[in-house]
């Protein structure tokens, strides 16, 4: 690969954030969110209590261009340990349950890029930090459940404007309104979905302005007992240009997208639970394109 490209100069030179704790699209900051994590029960907000979840992932995967064609040499692999604490309160807001949250991600990734400057290398930090401090959570009996919020990410996470491969952290905030629904019938079917809508302030340090975009979480699934099997995955598709000192990144935008799918599976054990998914990823443009492994475990105190 040539750097004569500029769209490969901004890539590997200009735009130093390739990977959070969510695995990135490889543009000027990471997707901070880690698409696929939430499956079963998406939408269901739990009784009033505290809760802890953590979530345990490892991703390996190549950057696809704008028409989906591989980038030799660009390629990631992180492993990533994110702590999740919630709180569901006994108060109603509108006629559902209030709660908040706050997510705390630990990243060990290495990242390999074309251009010998930066070479291959392995870092380790955290994270960006979510927080959300307005949950809401309805249940209608006997089937349906609906949840929603407006997580916050804070840019807390390490990061270095002259080198993506020791950087974790976008060093932007973000603002996502979460819609996420549960239909559970009596019989055990399941059907999940979590939709997002992230909107990213400029990253000052290197003036770059990363697009708007939307992704879901989704599930379908048969519950037996305290088992339950299921497909899901995720969708992200970037609705809105990246922009370098207020100009569209050509030739379109650097607008990402990707779609992965692969099965899941949950097991519930004296009042915890246990989540385990392989997502495949495929039609990926403007991002990484690879499989993702995740662990899930949940549990109230």
């Amino acid at each position: 690969m040539t750097t004569k490209n500029p769209r490969y100069r901004i890539l590997l030179l200009a735009v130093p954030a390739l990977l959070a704790s969510s695995f990135a699209s490889a543009k000027e900051g990471p997707d901070q969110y880690p698409n696929g994590i939430e499956n079963f029960m998406a939408g269901a907000l739990p009784p009033p209590g505290n809760y802890f979840i953590n979530y345990l992932g490892y991703y390996e995967g190549s950057y696809r261009d704008n028409g989906g064609d591989k980038i030799p040499g660009l390629k990631v692999n992180a492993t990533f340990d994110a702590l999740r604490y919630i709180y569901v309160s006994n108060y109603k807001l509108f006629g559902g349950d209030w709660a908040v949250h706050a997510i705390v991600p630990l990243v060990y990734q290495k990242l390999e890029t074309p251009n010998p400057a930066f070479g291959n290398d392995w870092v380790f930090g955290l994270g960006d930090i979510a927080i959300d401090p307005i949950i809401i959570g309805w249940h209608f009996p006997p089937d349906w459940h609906i949840t929603v919020g407006l997580d916050i990410y804070l840019p807390t996470g390490k990061y270095s404007s002259t080198d993506p491969t020791d950087s974790i952290g976008a060093n932007y905030y973000s603002f996502e309104p979460v819609f996420s629904f549960t239909y559970l019938n009596q019989s055990g079917f399941e059907a999940s979905a979590k939709l997002m809508y992230n909107i990213k302030t400029e990253n000052d340090d290197t003036d770059y302005q990363s697009g708007d975009d939307f992704h879901m979480d989704y599930l379908v699934g048969q519950h037996f007992g305290p088992w339950a099997v299921g497909i899901g995955g995720y969708y992200f598709k970037q609705t809105t240009d990246d922009e370098v000192n207020g100009a569209k990144v050509e030739p379109d935008g650097n607008r990402g997208q990707v779609f992965a799918f692969g099965p899941a599976v949950k097991y519930d054990y004296k009042g915890m639970s246990f989540v385990g998914s392989w997502n495949y990823e495929t039609s990926a443009e403007n991002h990484f394109e690879g499989n993702k492994f995740l662990l899930k475990f949940i549990t109230a105190f």
